[in-house]
């Protein structure tokens, strides 16, 4: 009985820690892409995500680049959304801290305004 108990309680610590695994996710308007991560899983509040921008396969570097998360109103609850200005790491990556006031289907859009050229929108959803 204690050898199946201990079997429960493993099974049970590793399906947990396998739903806490980071965040990943890619997203794609016409040639440029964008691959977003976080450390951690998607909570309600401030989440930290890490987006690495390519265009035609190279690095966007040195470019503006704004996150706005945003939930459309829906009846019973006002709309929702965060906007940050994500902070240059190099080589095409950026962070940015989105504040998620709640869990659901949130609509990320990532406005890219290079030195040169045109800008640039890449929209996506975050699920939690």
């Amino acid at each position: 009985m204690k050898s199946l108990t201990k079997i429960f309680l493993a099974l049970l610590l590793g399906v947990s820690l396998s739903h806490a695994a980071a965040f990943s996710k890619d997203a794609k308007f016409r040639t440029t892409t964008a691959h977003i991560t976080a450390e951690k899983p998607l909570t309600t509040g401030a989440n930290t995500l890490v987006v690495e921008l390519k265009k035609g396969g190279k690095a966007i570097d040195n470019a503006k680049v704004t996150l706005k998360a945003f939930m459309p109103a829906m009846p019973g609850m006002p709309a929702m959304s965060s906007k940050v200005e994500a902070k240059n790491l190099g080589n095409g990556k950026y962070e940015a801290t989105l504040n998620l006031a709640m869990s659901g289907t949130w609509q990320l859009h990532i406005f890219i305004t290079p030195k040169t050229g045109k800008k640039s929108r890449i929209k996506t959803t975050l699920n939690f």
